[in-house]
């Protein structure tokens, strides 16, 4: 369950506890979920109850028992425990690593996106606002891009339209052009390149922009360019080519991927449990670095990972073999769904 799946079961919540008539309050539009504070438990904790408490005209903790009554036993949800004044710190089922792999094989690149219901009422509006130079562009595209795989509807915009060949060759665009709208804005500011970054094309280009942290100034060279380990960017594409000719190869052997269980997988569920937070986290604060670095934390587990899925020598597939090649296909397509997401191609040959 993804941050945003969280705050849906509990804005559901809040809604039964007022159809049934335990709170008279206006149900809200959107509920918070975040990290436990201090003296908190579990994976997630919410304020709502303190913020439904006096238009309930209720204690918090009263509201927060009437939530947690119909948050127990909720899908995904394994217990939820009162701390403070009413805060709910919810703990979730942790997914069977079989059934991961089958939800990221079934969704394909846009697993992790956040997929709109009925009663979420209009795409909450988020605009950015963009200094004029090379990569205050690019990361503010690439910021709009995960805004919206989380249901965000996302404008950039930017005093001065930007350049022709930096459109043409790293694929940014604006929404609107001139000062910062009258509306609430986030200022997208980021260290401006030392160098020119158009030599190295849109892919190379983009990811030397994103890949550091905002603040961080990025480095403009040829290493981004080299098809070796030492560029991160080349071993996320070598990741997911890998992963497209192991599925391949295994066609040619007779056998296709099928969700198992697998030993000896580098803490691969993991990494992919965690990407729609990542991408929930990459959103929040406008970062797209923060998905750029978990592809390469993805790349480099997967890579030790990949010569372990073909049958050996004389050895028949099976369902081990199976397994280990879902497990490998699921991994190539969170990087390819990332990649995607920061304007970068994520080739199937490489």
């Amino acid at each position: 369950m993804t941050p945003v799946e969280l705050s849906r079961t509990v804005l559901r919540a809040v809604r039964r506890a007022v159809d049934g008539g335990e709170l008279d309050v206006d149900v809200p539009g959107r509920v918070r979920v975040g990290p436990p504070g201090p003296g908190g438990c579990g994976d997630y904790a919410t304020g709502i109850a303190l913020q439904l408490a006096r238009p309930a005209g209720q204690p918090p903790y009263r509201v927060a028992e009437v939530l947690r009554a119909h948050l127990t036993g909720a899908d995904g949800i394994a217990d939820v425990v009162l701390t403070g004044p009413g805060f709910l710190n919810i703990s979730l089922h942790r997914t069977a690593p079989a059934e991961l792999v089958a939800d990221v094989l079934r969704r394909g690149p846009r697993y992790g996106h956040v997929v709109p219901e009925d009663g979420d009422g209009e795409r909450r509006p988020v605009g950015l606002h963009c200094e004029h130079h090379p990569r205050a562009l690019v990361v503010a595209d690439a910021a709009a891009r995960i805004l919206r795989s989380q249901g965000a509807l996302a404008r950039v915009s930017c005093a001065t339209p930007p350049a022709p060949e930096w459109a043409a060759v790293l694929g940014v665009r604006v929404d609107a052009e001139g000062p910062a709208p009258d509306e609430p804005v986030v200022q997208v500011r980021a260290v401006p390149a030392a160098g020119d970054p158009l030599p190295l094309g849109r892919d190379a280009g983009r990811w030397a922009l994103l890949h550091p942290a905002a603040h961080d100034r990025p480095r403009i060279g040829d290493e981004h360019l080299v098809q070796r380990e030492s560029n991160p960017l080349f071993r996320v594409r070598y990741a997911h080519a890998r992963t497209r000719a192991l599925a391949r190869n295994a066609a040619d052997l007779g056998f296709a991927a099928e969700p198992g269980p697998t030993e000896d997988a580098n803490g691969i569920h993991a990494l992919l449990a965690d990407h729609p937070r990542v991408l929930a986290a990459a959103a929040a604060h406008h970062a797209p670095d923060r998905l750029a670095r978990h592809l390469v934390t993805v790349a480099d587990a997967v890579l030790p990972f990949l010569p372990t899925v073909l049958p050996r020598g004389g050895e028949k597939p099976s369902a081990a073999h199976r397994a280990r090649l879902a497990l490998a296909e699921a991994a190539g397509t969170v990087l390819a769904g990332g990649l995607t997401l920061l304007g970068i191609d994520a080739p199937d040959h490489l």
